[in-house]
């Protein structure tokens, strides 16, 4: 079932990858690239490094990648979007997919091996010593360290916001300039 897994989301982690850089439309390849960081956290999981998955799915896939659809929209695409659909097989395509998966998801949720047995590494799911290094981390983390990780939030809020400041300042036109009289 393992092996299975790793084919599975490897594929999808090349897949995701060169539709990143494959795809003309920047959101199309912000979207690629969620999923490519889905799935290579998803290949930590199997190697049983639940932290560096966590971190995967938090730091990258949900911070890096907002802020990739931040500058994507602060930008702007130029070309407008459209309603026609050029291939016409893509929302059936799409939707028969989208049911496999909440098939599969349905499915697997049901099974007696998601909801407490024994991996195939042969560490209990919910016992032992699953998430022992992410409470330590998160303990320190908001013991120990949490001046400094509250300043850095607090930055971070205080760079998008002058981000966004300076964005709007330079989308404006510069005031007319008076010629003199010739």
């Amino acid at each position: 079932m393992t092996v299975a897994l790793f084919f599975v989301f490897a594929g999808l982690t090349l897949g995701g990858a060169l539709g990143v850089i494959l795809s003309r439309n920047p959101v199309h390849s912000a979207i690629f690239l969620v999923l490519t960081l889905v799935s290579v956290a998803v290949l930590f999981l199997l190697q049983d490094a639940q932290l560096v998955a966590a971190v995967q799915i938090i730091v990258y896939a949900g911070a890096i990648v907002v802020l990739f659809l931040f500058v994507i929209m602060l930008l702007g695409v130029d070309r407008p979007d459209t309603f026609e659909e050029p291939l016409r097989f893509q929302r059936p395509v799409a939707l028969s997919l989208g049911a496999i998966v909440l098939a599969e998801v349905l499915f697997l949720a049901g099974h007696h091996w998601a909801t407490g047995a024994r991996t195939a590494r042969g560490v209990g799911i919910t016992g032992g010593a699953f998430g022992s290094n992410i409470q330590r981390v998160a303990h320190v983390l908001f013991t120990t360290f949490l001046w400094p990780f509250e300043i850095t939030a607090v930055l971070l809020v205080i760079a998008v916001v002058g981000s966004v400041v300076l964005a709007r300042r330079s989308g404006e036109r510069p005031d007319p300039v008076d010629e003199p009289a010739r």
